[in-house]
């Protein structure tokens, strides 16, 4: 296997690819298998490489200009799948500025709205998926939202 440095040409991103030969890249951009990473492209070319000579001895990665680095936007795929998320992000934000977090009170709480016996307001948490199965057979509406990587932090 040989290593490239491949950029995309509309935006210049670099990144690596590992290919057979020379031959066997050159087929693989011609048929549009070859993507950015960054943003999607398939319009890839091969980047200027530096010589791979060994230094004898221990080489350090430290200050290598090219070590790898991670790609912009969370390193997503490709921008589909940034744009995706980015929406995620922003409905997600949009239901949480709107409504009250009731953590894993939410089947309870979300029970006492439903009949009256809690202010009617927007309400998110968590519940298990028992719990939404015994809302939803007692008519009330509850809607899974996607766990995104910030809730963990």
């Amino acid at each position: 296997m040989i290593s490239f440095a491949l950029r995309c040409e509309p935006h210049g991103h670099g990144f690596d690819g590992w290919f057979r030969s020379g031959e066997d890249f050159e087929a693989q951009a011609e048929r549009k298998l070859v993507e950015c990473p960054v943003c999607g492209t398939t319009d890839v070319a091969k980047a200027l490489m530096r010589p791979a000579i060994g230094k004898g001895g221990k080489a350090s990665a430290a200050g290598d200009p090219m070590q790898a680095a991670p790609a912009p936007g969370g390193g997503y795929v490709n921008a589909e799948a940034a744009k995706v998320y980015a929406k995620l992000q922003e409905m997600a934000r949009e239901l949480r500025a709107k409504a009250d977090y009731v953590g894993p009170r939410f089947a309870e709480e979300a029970r006492r709205i439903h009949y009256g016996e809690s202010e009617a307001r927007q309400i998110y948490g968590e519940a298990s998926p028992s719990e939404v199965k015994g809302l939803s057979e007692e008519g009330i509406a509850a809607l899974p939202l996607p766990s995104l990587p910030e809730d963990k932090n």
